[in-house]
């Protein structure tokens, strides 16, 4: 096995063990952030300097690479600078209330995306056999699929923060329970829409660094949800039970 296949497995591999510690601990940001946490920062701050080292290392792995001229090698970047230049810039500046980000979530989070920019550059850019993604490959299946996948739950992540963020008004930092859209069937429709964006991303890629940035936002958006779930429950049970909400599969769970 090559180093780089044994750092894929050792991924998936931890992100199994953190699907299931965060059943157990709620990582202490949002609506869970304690001083267990230690000290934090400016919650716009921790966001930008959380998100922003995936477009800036992605950026650097297209510019110095020989491929960076190919058709779809580049569409696969402007699809990962699109969610993290909006991540990194819009969503933070956009963010109501004055919460805080503990320093250790956000250098957790910086570690992952470090991890992540690695991955998948590399295996775009550098990895992958050169004949793969040719200009043939914006024809096939997979990447149709995906394309459109990761644009709907591109929408969705969105089209879910802006609900939760007009819940509040200006210097509000307190909790509601969402409603609109795919509010009306979970109560975490922004974590479906990164779980499908990230999943078509996927199928777009038909690649092993694609699957494994999947699992990892399946690993570490479903048990968060469930803590959700279960805070909002604990608040909002009559209009949960009435409206069948689930955590963050519409219908199922």
């Amino acid at each position: 096995m090559d180093y780089f296949s044994f750092f894929l497995y050792a991924m998936i591999l931890v992100a199994v063990i953190v699907f299931i510690s965060l059943y157990f601990i709620n990582a202490g940001y949002g609506m869970f952030r304690s001083a267990h946490w230690g000290f934090s920062i400016n919650n716009k701050l921790g966001w930008v300097l959380m998100e922003v080292p995936v477009a800036i290392i992605l950026f650097l792995f297209w510019f110095f690479s020989d491929r960076r001229t190919l058709i779809v090698p580049c569409l696969f970047l402007l699809f990962m600078e699109i969610h993290y230049i909006h991540r990194a810039f819009i969503f933070p500046l956009k963010m109501r209330g004055k919460s805080k980000m503990p320093i250790g979530i956000m250098f957790m989070g910086i570690t992952f995306n470090l991890l992540n920019a690695f991955m998948q550059g590399y295996w775009i850019f550098y990895l992958s056999p050169t004949e793969l993604y040719n200009n043939v490959w914006v024809q096939s299946p997979v990447f149709i699929i995906g394309t459109i996948l990761f644009f709907t739950g591109l929408i969705i992540n969105i089209d879910a923060d802006r609900r939760i963020r007009n819940l509040r008004l200006p210097g509000d930092s307190n909790h509601y329970l969402p409603h609109g859209g795919l509010f009306n069937y979970v109560t975490s429709a922004n974590y479906f829409g990164e779980i499908i964006e990230w999943t078509g991303f996927a199928i777009a890629t038909w690649s092993m660094p694609g699957l494994v940035f999947a699992i990892w936002t399946f690993a570490n958006l479903v048990p968060r949800a469930n803590a959700i779930y279960s805070k909002y429950n604990a608040e909002y049970a009559d209009e949960i039970k009435r409206k069948k909400l689930r955590r963050v599969i519409p219908f199922i769970y």
